[in-house]
C-alpha cells in the first residue's frame, strides 16, 4: 500500500531525476552585525535594534573603557561588522587606532552626535593639577537621560541607513525605548525634588557625573579627574577630605570601575560613610543591579536619594 509519506519520497526522487528541487524551507533573514565600544551603549543599541540586529560589545560590564586595551577578535569583530557605533566626544581614546588597524568598511556612528556637551577641564569643583585624554569636553553624556534619547535616535537613523528593510520596525522599537526614557527622565527629577536643598552634595572616585548634575541638581565632587586614568593627586586628596569636613558631606559612593582604596581613606579620615556602589561608565552583569541602561540610572538615583535623605 503506498502510503502519503512515500508517495512524497518518490515524488521527489522524481523531481530529482527530473532536475527539479522541492522548494527549500524559507530561512530567517541573516541579523546585521553592528558593533557597540562599551556596555552601556551596547544595552541602548539591543534595544532600538531588536530581533534585527546582532550586537558585540568591546568594553562588556563592569569595564572600564578608559584603559580598555583592544584585541585582535576586536578588530575582527569590526571588519565583520556592518556599522560600528562609538560614545564620541573622546570617550574611546583607543577606537581610532582600532578602526585603522582592522581595515573595517563600516560607517562609525557617533552615539554622542548632536549632545550639548559639557566642558571636560578638570577645574569642577574643588579644582585637579592632572591631566586626562578626553581634550575640552565631558563624554559622560548619557548621564543625562535627556541625552540618551538622542543616543536612541542616532541609533534608529543608522540601524535604517544599514538596513532600509527594517526601518518600521527600528522606528517602532525606538519610540518605545524613548518613551522609556522619558518616564525615566520624570522620575529621577521627582526623586532629586524630594531631597533637601542643602543635602544636595555628593563625593564620587571618578569626575563622571557632570552631566548628571546639571539635568537634576545634585552636586558631585570627585578627587579623580573625568578619565580614570589620571590619579589623584595627594593634594586632591587633602582637599576633598577638607571640604566634607567643611561644607558637612556625608556620602561617599565607588563606582564600579574604580579602585575603593582612595575613597575608604577619604571615609575614614572624615567619617563619611560610603554608601553603595553606583555605576558610571559600564553596566554590572546581568545578576547585578544595573543590567541596563534603564536599570543603571534607577539603581544610582536610588542609592543617592536614599543617602541623602537619611
Amino acid at each position: 500500500m503506498l502510503t502519503k509519506r512515500s508517495a512524497l519520497t518518490l515524488l521527489a526522487g522524481a523531481l530529482a531525476l527530473a532536475g527539479t528541487a522541492l522548494p527549500a524551507l524559507a530561512q530567517a533573514p541573516e541579523k546585521l552585525k553592528v558593533v557597540a565600544t562599551f556596555s552601556i551603549l551596547g544595552d541602548i543599541v539591543k534595544n532600538v535594534g531588536g530581533d534585527r540586529i546582532e550586537v558585540k560589545t568591546l568594553v562588556g560590564p563592569n569595564g572600564d573603557a578608559h584603559v580598555y586595551s583592544p584585541t585582535p577578535a576586536d578588530a575582527k569583530s569590526l571588519t565583520e561588522a556592518k556599522v560600528v557605533f562609538t560614545n564620541g566626544l573622546k570617550f574611546e581614546g583607543w577606537i581610532a587606532r582600532l578602526i585603522r588597524s582592522s581595515g573595517t568598511k563600516a560607517p562609525v556612528v557617533e552615539a554622542a552626535g548632536g549632545v550639548k556637551a559639557l566642558d571636560g577641564d578638570d577645574d569642577h569643583g574643588q579644582g585637579h593639577d592632572h591631566a586626562h585624554d578626553h581634550g575640552a569636553l565631558d563624554p559622560h553624556a548619557w548621564q543625562n537621560v535627556a541625552n540618551a534619547r538622542i543616543y536612541a535616535l542616532n541609533v534608529r537613523d543608522a540601524l535604517i541607513r544599514a538596513d532600509e528593510a527594517g526601518k518600521a520596525a527600528y522606528e517602532a522599537n525606538a519610540a518605545a525605548y524613548v518613551a522609556q526614557l522619558d518616564a525615566l527622565d520624570a522620575d529621577i527629577k521627582a526623586l532629586v525634588s524630594r531631597i533637601p536643598a542643602d543635602k544636595r552634595r555628593i563625593i564620587t572616585s571618578h569626575d563622571a557625573f557632570r552631566y548628571f548634575e546639571a539635568a537634576y541638581g545634585i552636586d558631585f565632587v570627585s578627587p579623580q579627574g573625568v578619565s580614570t586614568e589620571s590619579e589623584a593627586s595627594a593634594k586632591d586628596v587633602a582637599t576633598i577630605i577638607r571640604q566634607i569636613k567643611k561644607d558637612r558631606i556625608s556620602a561617599i559612593f565607588v563606582e564600579n570601575i574604580s579602585d575603593p582604596r582612595l575613597m575608604e581613606r577619604v571615609a575614614k579620615e572624615t567619617g563619611a560613610r560610603i554608601g553603595e556602589p553606583v555605576f558610571s561608565d559600564a553596566l554590572s552583569d546581568a545578576s547585578g543591579p544595573a543590567g541596563t541602561y534603564i536599570d543603571l540610572m534607577r539603581h544610582n538615583i536610588k542609592a543617592f536619594s536614599t543617602a541623602l535623605s537619611s
